[in-house]
């Protein structure tokens, strides 16, 4: 697969874990690590929920095309 969001390099920007944001979002930490490593993507409400639990836009955690 692609990669599709930049996830990861947003949280290592924050300076927030995997755990961290996981926890917060009510996630399971193997859910948040697949979408950090683009096995998978997260829903638009979570991707939305991301975006406001790091302070950053949507369009930030995206892959430009």
């Amino acid at each position: 697969m692609d990669k599709m969001n930049r996830i990861k390099e947003v949280l290592v920007r924050q300076g927030v874990s995997q755990k961290e944001l996981a926890s917060q979002l009510g996630k399971n930490e193997h859910t948040v690590s697949n979408w950090c490593i683009n096995k998978s993507q997260p829903h638009l409400k979570d991707l939305y929920q991301i975006a406001k639990i790091l302070e950053v836009g949507i369009c930030e955690l995206l892959v430009q095309i």
